[in-house]
Formats: C-alpha cells, structure tokens, sequence
C-alpha cells in the first residue's frame, strides 16, 4: 500500500483519539466551573458529549488497527 494511506490513517486516528477526549473533558469541566453540580441527573448534553466521546474513542482504536493491518 503507498505510504500516504498510511499517513491518512495516522491522522485521523489521532484526530479521533483527540476529539474523544475533549468531548469527555470538556462538558464535564463546564459543570465543574459553573457551579451545577446537583444531585440530579446530568443535562442531556453531557451525557450526550460523553456518549460521542467515547464512541470517537472508539473508533481511533479502529483506525489504529487498520493502519496496522496496512503495514
């Protein structure tokens, strides 16, 4: 395989890897530093950017293993 698939999949592994992060990090820090920490249950949003997080998370994994499999 040319070596520019390779690259590709490198990339968007680490795009993903990144992405997931921050769309775990970052609603979770929102409520941290407003104050909305209740003991109800979360908005819907941060369940929501946990669910896509992990799901990018996920699929860099994938990504990774394809690229290995491209070797």
């Amino acid at each position: 395989m040319p070596s520019i698939f390779k690259a590709l999949a490198s990339i968007s592994a680490w795009v993903l890897f990144i992405a997931g992060l921050v769309f775990i990090i970052w609603p979770n820090l929102m409520n941290i530093v407003s104050g909305q920490l209740v003991a109800g249950p979360p908005p819907w949003q941060q369940v929501a950017g946990s669910a896509i997080g992990v799901a990018s998370l996920i699929l860099s994994v994938c990504a990774m293993k394809l690229r290995q499999m491209l070797e």
